[in-house]
């Protein structure tokens, strides 16, 4: 069976850590030659199907995603994202967080970066057990398979449980 990646804010080239025989990319900018999507996933839905891909990974995107935006309503942009990365998993399948976090300074002085990650974001939040984004509308449910610390970087990976 062919094993299937998407690859969130993946500028130029889609990153594929998986080794995925398929690979997509999702960016503010097309490249259908790249296999690149355009889409603003801020204020817009991952353009693929429900349980497309074996894995998604964002290297350096989730800090560009605000948490809380209004458009004209109250939305949680980074929930909303969250959805998303859940509901084009398949059963089973894993996400991929990469990205600057606290307490290290390049997670807060880039002007852009607007959701500062934590190591307690993943697993108290959007995990299987406490869950506490669901509050605020997630629907799903990750197994923490990791997390670690490469430099100033947070690795997490996650399973779709639910």
């Amino acid at each position: 069976m062919t094993t299937k990646s998407l690859d969130l804010g993946c500028g130029l080239q889609p990153k594929n850590p998986f080794n995925a025989q398929e690979v997509y990319g999702i960016d503010v900018r097309d490249d259908a030659e790249a296999h690149i999507v355009k889409a603003d996933l801020v204020i817009e839905p991952i353009p693929f199907p429900d349980d497309s891909f074996d894995y998604v990974t964002a290297h350096d995107f989730l800090e560009h995603v605000p948490r809380l935006i209004y458009l004209p309503q109250r939305r949680n942009a980074f929930v909303e994202v969250m959805n998303e990365i859940h509901r084009v998993l398949k059963p089973g399948g894993v996400f991929m967080s990469f990205t600057p976090a606290f307490p290290h300074g390049p997670a807060f002085r880039d002007p852009t970066h607007v959701n500062i990650i934590t190591e307690e974001t993943f697993p108290l939040y959007f995990d299987d057990k406490v869950r506490w984004a669901s509050m605020y509308g997630f629907r799903g449910s990750f197994q923490i398979l990791s997390q670690e610390w490469r430099g100033v970087h947070l690795m997490s990976l996650l399973r779709k449980t639910a």
